[in-house]
């Protein structure tokens, strides 16, 4: 056997040569981070993301973190964001952000290092069954040459990473996995350097944007001049301003009801923000149904809007460029091959004269929750609804926003329009990982990164802190009514005497543990007065980031809002 370490300084190991390829056609396409995890099995990866001079590398020991951290990035940058870690259960703990990302349609490179395939199921030691391991929750899994005996082998690989990353940013984005089988030696010899090939074998996938054909627009029109009550709802998608700018015309001009929520990053004025407050109102829902619902993008979060939609007798148009089925109202009609700009510009255009009347229900109610709202907070006790209420006036319009699950999100939805963008994990909606997608939306950005967080989501994703990278740029808000309060909102565990032990699963940690762990700036509050004199400077620049603990009994909490609910509900119906 040749002993591959006493080589000539110059010239490369020939399993790292296909590795180094790897590097360069992500750099070549345009990736320029990677978030990685120590380990052994895959040093070459490691150590040829870390000296290619134009990709930024970063080391994240828990795997499940940096998996977020990626998502959070990635989320930010439109762009893939590569992860690398070891083999065996490293790749498992990626598995919670990975399902997340398919759902939410953000791209990421996932290069898991393996035992080579003789090796597997053989009692080796950090082997798992790693091909194809993420099953329907990637776009695709692709499997590395395991040797690179000859130039096809070579060639295979360079067409892999080449159609990988492609496939990663073609509509809908997505997560794609590359498993990488390598044997030792996982490590240069001391002399040894790393030679990247400066014109690495690249190929670009060249898409069409779908459209309409003349003859279907022909049937949209005539459908349309059926329909005097239009209703349009945006799912969870990135601020778009061209979109904005239809949507608002459409509202403005009384075109369309447009509702939203907060995850659409498309509130105008004139849309309706704050249905939340009236929808589970049954005896409004006949004066509200829609003749025809037009949805675009994702999820949204309003259970009540899902549910007075599926029980509508409206027909459902979704626009979908992939021409994909989403029917989340259980009406669905048509699928739009198309995308939402090219629609909605059409529309403006073509939309028959809609009903005066029934735009005026909608905004009749938007316009009394939203002036009975500050009238109401002010003659509320202080409680986790009403610090936020007055918190997120206190936000620079320029921070993003993350908010966790549970109640956080559903707050700041309760609480109308927004001009900040908003960012939550809706694809899976889980508490996991809400810490470090905010962590990795720091490293994207100099403004402020703002992450709302319950108490349970936050506790559970502590590792998100445990890096050596500097965020001073980010600021947490912690509702620590020390148990998960949405139980108590929720009918079936709120009746059940194991409510607090095991659903609520109450616990007395406090924030002010880990701020002093990872030295960050600590703050607590249990009253308005100290919400008020705590946000002074909450925003001001640090070298740290700083921790706002809004301390809250969770019984109360279900109380507060239980009245707030009542309040405006009785304002609705004068």
């Amino acid at each position: 056997m040749p002993d591959h370490r006493k080589i000539h300084p110059n010239t490369i190991h020939l399993i790292i040569q296909p590795i180094l390829d790897l590097v360069a056609i992500c750099a070549k396409k345009g990736i320029e981070h990677a978030i990685l995890s120590p380990g052994s099995r895959c040093a070459p990866l490691t150590l040829a993301f870390v000296r290619h001079p134009d990709i930024h590398a970063r080391t994240i020991s828990d795997e499940r973190s940096a998996a977020f951290m990626a998502l959070g990035m990635a989320q930010q940058l439109g762009q893939p964001v590569v992860l690398v870690c070891t083999s065996g259960s490293a790749a498992l703990n990626y598995y919670p952000a990975i399902a997340e990302a398919f759902f939410q349609q953000v791209p990421l490179l996932i290069l898991t290092a393996d035992r080579p395939p003789e090796w597997v199921d053989q009692w080796d030691g950090q082997t798992i069954f790693q091909a194809d391991v993420y099953g329907k929750h990637v776009k695709k899994s692709f499997q590395f040459p395991d040797s690179f005996s000859n130039e096809a082998q070579i060639w295979h690989a360079g067409r892999i990473v080449n159609e990988a990353i492609n496939l990663s940013k073609q509509f809908p984005a997505g997560p794609v996995h590359i498993n990488i089988p390598l044997r030792e030696p996982f490590y240069p010899a001391e002399a040894e350097k790393f030679v990247f090939p400066d014109h690495p074998r690249e190929f670009t996938s060249v898409t069409s944007q779908t459209q309409l054909s003349e003859e279907s627009l022909k049937h949209i029109k005539n459908r349309l001049n059926e329909v005097k009550r239009l209703v349009i709802v945006p799912g969870q998608q990135k601020p778009n301003a061209q979109i904005q700018s239809l949507l608002n015309e459409l509202a403005n001009n009384k075109k369309a009801v447009v509702i939203t929520d907060s995850i659409s990053n498309l509130q105008g004025d004139h849309c309706i923000n704050l249905h939340d407050h009236w929808l589970g109102n049954e005896n409004l829902h006949q004066d509200l149904a829609p003749d025809l619902v037009i949805s675009f993008g994702k999820s949204v979060i309003s259970k009540s809007l899902k549910q007075f939609l599926r029980k509508s007798e409206a027909s459902h148009w979704h626009i979908q460029p992939d021409g994909q089925a989403k029917d989340t109202y259980q009406r669905l009609t048509r699928i739009l091959a198309c995308s939402p700009a090219a629609f909605l510009n059409w529309l403006l255009l073509h939309l028959p004269v809609q009903s005066q009347d029934y735009f005026s229900k909608w905004s009749s109610l938007e316009t009394k929750v939203n002036q009975a709202l500050p009238q109401v907070f002010e003659t509320t006790e202080f409680g986790e609804y009403p610090a936020l209420f007055f918190l997120l006036k206190k936000i620079p319009p320029f921070s993003k926003i993350h908010l966790a699950n549970s109640m956080a999100v559903r707050y700041v939805n309760f609480l109308g329009k927004r001009n900040q963008e908003i960012i939550c994990n809706r694809g899976t909606s889980g508490i996991d990982g809400s810490n470090s997608t905010a962590v990795g939306c720091t490293f994207t950005t100099k403004e402020p990164v703002t992450l709302i967080t319950g108490d349970m989501a936050f506790f559970y994703d502590r590792n998100a802190f445990w890096h050596n990278y500097t965020t001073p740029n980010l600021r947490i808000v912690v509702l620590n009514n020390h148990a998960g309060g949405i139980f108590r909102l929720i009918d079936g565990p709120a009746a059940q005497p194991e409510l607090e032990e095991f659903f609520e699963t109450k616990q007395q940690l406090s924030a002010n543990h880990l701020a002093e762990e990872f030295g960050f700036f600590y703050l607590k509050v249990t009253s308005m007065e100290e919400l008020k004199t705590s946000l002074s400077d909450f925003y001001e620049p640090s070298i740290h980031p700083k921790i706002l603990e809004i301390e809250t009994s969770s019984s109360k909490n279900a109380e507060l809002l239980k009245q707030i609910k009542e309040k405006v509900r009785s304002i609705i119906q004068l």
